[in-house]
């Protein structure tokens, strides 16, 4: 066959506990520029990776690609890869990581010449969103301020002023009074002891990344990734049997709202406004995993399970979906995840019909992904992605557990046990 690497794989994965999060990806060069949830290691893509033989040019797929995490690891083992990302926000934070071809030092010149020269503004723009206002005090959003005002009127377009970007927005937090949740989530109430000085930090950063540019040059080349903003519903931007290898981690069915995540950021940068800007600019690109995302929407159940993309699971989702309709009503906040399950699988169906287009047969494919129980009504998440890659053309599939989820939590919302895994699919 083709490929054979990863049906060798499966179950003897190195360091398999810690595949599925992406904590140590932030000791990472390029990888640690901006912290963003991701499903999996890069060093064990990494290490899936470099075992491929690349003399038939093999090309590597992340259709939720993220901030960049598989195609920056593609890159370290001189494979081609392309990445997928519907999060305008994000796809540009990964763009600028993948960028790292620029020119080191033309980077840093200009990087410190912006921070030269916002140490010489005066004139302060108070225009930002309650939010900003909550987060920083006077002084430092002052500081934050000249850096954007230099940026602004200094930028000339060039992948380093994108790299300046970055480094502007990866300081925002570190220099902010305000605590972070587990999931990124910006907590305004809840204040660091310790924050970083804006000019300080950002310097820091700009040498971290100029480092990180000169590292991987040294060692790698030039990057052969390439991503685009796009949805992994309708893959148009590929050919038909083009791709050899997907890893990739999906969204979970977990109600994480991936559009609130970067609220701080965008905010920051006046892309938004309020929260409620975050469906029209973000939400409503994404994968329907969060209940504020389909509540939205005003999705009708049995039209979401009428459709024929669910058939060859209807029966099962059928039931978990109206035990959750009952469910909701239960409960304080009477979340839909009755609709969002159902449309979670829907369109995790359309993205098995596009893979099952876009990939070679006797290609491989991996999602890093977690089963769910919202309200504590268990969906068997793995189960039900495999048997609609079957449907859509795929020859197998198989689930390697890889650590448990929640064990530690010991309050009402976690008392069905959780696991997270590797769902391997062969075409």
């Amino acid at each position: 066959e083709q490929l054979s690497l990863f049906d060798n794989y499966v179950g003897i994965t190195k360091k398999k506990q810690r595949s599925g999060t992406f904590l140590d990806n932030m000791k990472l060069p390029i990888h640690r520029w901006f912290r963003y949830s991701a499903g999996f290691s890069a060093e064990w893509v990494s290490q899936v990776l470099s075992e491929v033989n690349n003399e038939q040019q093999i090309l590597v797929l992340d259709p939720f690609a993220g901030s960049g995490t598989t195609l920056l690891a593609a890159d370290t083992v001189g494979l081609n890869s392309i990445g997928i990302e519907s999060h305008p926000f994000i796809t540009r934070v990964a763009r600028a990581k993948l960028s790292w071809d620029v020119d080191a030092n033309s980077f840093l010149d200009k990087a410190l010449n912006i921070l030269d020269q916002s140490r010489k503004i005066t004139n302060f723009n108070n225009n930002y969103p309650e939010l900003i206002h909550r987060c920083y005090p006077p002084d430092v959003l002052k500081k934050l301020d000249s850096l954007k005002i230099a940026w602004i009127e200094k930028n000339d377009g060039s992948k380093e002023f994108e790299l300046i970007w970055l480094a502007i927005t990866s300081i925002l937090r570190i220099t902010s009074s305000a605590g972070t949740a587990q999931w990124q989530y910006i907590l305004p109430n809840k204040n660091k002891k310790i924050v970083s000085n804006p000019y300080k930090a950002f310097e820091n950063q700009i040498y971290m990344m100029y480092n990180d540019i000169k590292f991987f040059q040294r060692n790698y080349g030039t990057p052969k990734s390439r991503i685009y903003q796009g949805d992994a519903r309708n893959l148009e931007e590929l050919q038909e049997n083009t791709v050899d290898i997907v890893i990739t981690s999906p969204p979970y069915a977990n109600n994480y709202d991936y559009a609130d995540a970067t609220r701080f950021e965008m905010s920051f940068w006046n892309e938004i406004v309020n929260w409620g800007d975050l469906h029209d600019k973000v939400r409503k690109y994404l994968i329907r995993s969060s209940s504020q995302h389909v509540s939205k929407d005003k999705l009708n159940l049995e039209e979401l399970l009428s459709n024929p993309v669910l058939q060859p699971i209807i029966d099962e989702l059928s039931k978990v979906c109206k035990i959750l309709e009952k469910e909701r009503l239960l409960h304080g906040g009477r979340k839909h995840y009755h609709t969002m399950i159902a449309a979670y699988f829907y369109d995790l169906g359309k993205v098995w019909k596009e893979l099952s287009r876009v990939c070679k047969k006797g290609s491989n494919v991996c999602f890093v992904i977690g089963d769910s129980a919202p309200y504590g009504v268990y969906v068997p998440v793995e189960k039900w992605l495999g048997e609609l890659a079957i449907s859509a053309g795929f020859q197998r599939y198989y689930f390697e557990k890889i650590r448990d989820r929640n064990i530690k939590w010991k309050n009402r919302k976690h008392r069905v046990p959780l696991k997270e895994g590797f769902l391997w699919v062969f075409k």
